[in-house]
């Protein structure tokens, strides 16, 4: 398994491809990005994850690592492109796996190992696999319902279990769910992450490890609904939340999550609503978790309008409001799904106060908050009449914020 091709150089895709170059693996990774692809060839990367610049510059370097705008033919190929909604019934859309499979069909030869990573609906491995069957009637594909039944093509689904900001300590050391269409398969897909995995490869089938990562994220996502909504609940009855959970988990039993502005990524916010979409009548608690976490940014902007308010009672025609982070989570410069961001641009669209957006880890906004201007912390902090922190950045730690209406959703600091 030395020639490995990687389809989608992003968040994972990338930290994937430059790990396994790493590890003397010849690796091809293939975006539709031309920037992206031009980065990478120049040794550098175009997101933002600690450590993993230096690794890329030496994979490519040493003529491991190579960006392309088109595959080549190699032993395994991994998947790691987007699967957004489509709709407003968050249903799943696979067209980019379905574009992959489409691109990578003619290249397959007998042996070959094929792995989808993308976050997915239960039975997405074996629709990818018919898309690939319509392509190739000259070769067979493993069947789900015949895990013994020998193909000539082996394909897997492995989803990354990893941390942004840790992703390349975590991709190593961390655990792979090795969920094989066939045992055969399972067995190849496992080959191919010892190449760098140090952690334990745990062997199952498609379904198994499709659901395994739908429902880690799931699991996550109701306990931080249960952090969100006891945040609401305080601070309905004038209690604070910081030093409730505090004191609560004093119990030995008990580990309550921190509450924040909601729930952002393209993980927790989005793997449990396919879940949902699939078992509807069945899926109640994570139908709500997903509920209360989508509807947090509501709540958020509801307190800092009442400082709004409270500013325009005592005289100021149109207060300055700085918005303290647009990512995710912290450290980090991924806004995909960020509650920050839809907290932005709902503000936006408000004129009753003037909005700064602060986020240290991005260079430009994003489109949807072209309307915004993105501000430093200084200029923000100089300025601004109300302060909303919405992520726990470093950058934020410690500022001196006491001529401020200071409205603070991540932490008791």
């Amino acid at each position: 398994m030395k020639n490995i091709c990687v389809f989608g150089l992003g968040y994972i895709g990338l930290p994937t491809a430059a790990m396994f170059a790493h590890h003397g693996a010849n690796v091809i990774g293939v975006d539709v990005n031309q920037h992206a692809v031009d980065t990478i060839n120049q040794g550098k990367i175009h997101i933002v994850e600690p450590g993993l610049e230096a690794i890329v510059k030496k994979a490519v370097d040493n003529g491991n690592l190579k960006a392309s705008l088109t595959p080549v033919h190699s032993d395994a190929y991994l998947i790691a492109v987007p699967t957004p909604f489509k709709g407003d019934n968050h249903e799943p859309d696979l067209s980019y796996i379905q574009a992959v499979s489409k691109a990578l069909a003619p290249l397959l030869e007998k042996g070959d190992v094929v792995i989808l990573e993308s976050t997915s609906p239960v039975g997405a491995t074996e629709k990818m696999v018919e898309w690939l069957a319509e392509e190739r009637s000259d070769l067979t594909f493993p069947k789900y319902h015949e895990p013994d039944v020998e193909a000539d093509i082996f394909v897997a689904y492995c989803p990354e279990r990893v941390l942004p900001g840790k992703v390349v300590e975590e991709l190593i050391s961390n655990d792979r769910i090795i969920g094989g269409m066939t045992k055969e398969s399972t067995k190849k897909a496992q080959e191919v992450y010892r190449i760098f995995v140090e952690g334990d490869l745990l062997a199952t089938n498609s379904r198994t490890a499709e659901m395994a990562k739908l429902t880690e994220n799931a699991s996550r996502d109701v306990s931080i609904a249960f952090a969100n909504e006891l945040s609401i609940i305080s601070d309905k009855l004038d209690i604070n939340v910081w030093e409730l959970i505090e004191l609560a988990n004093h119990h030995p039993r008990v580990n309550i999550l921190q509450p924040g502005a909601g729930v952002g990524g393209h993980c927790i916010a989005v793997d449990p609503w396919f879940i949902v979409n699939q078992n509807p009548d069945e899926a109640k608690i994570i139908r709500a978790a997903r509920e209360i976490n989508d509807n947090k940014p509501n709540w958020v902007i509801e307190k800092i309008n009442a400082e709004v308010n409270k500013l325009k009672e005592q005289g100021s025609e149109k207060p300055t409001v700085a918005l303290l982070g647009l990512a995710f989570k912290p450290n980090i410069d991924d806004l995909r799904e960020s509650p920050a961001v839809n907290i932005a641009k709902k503000m936006l669209k408000d004129t009753s106060a003037n909005i700064l957006l602060v986020e240290p880890n991005i260079k430009q906004l994003p489109e949807s908050l072209n309307s915004g201007k993105l501000s430093s912390l200084q200029e923000a902090i100089d300025t601004a009449d109300v302060v909303a922190i919405l992520v726990a950045h470093d950058e934020f730690e410690g500022l001196d914020l006491s001529d401020k209406s200071v409205v603070n959703f991540v932490t008791n600091r």
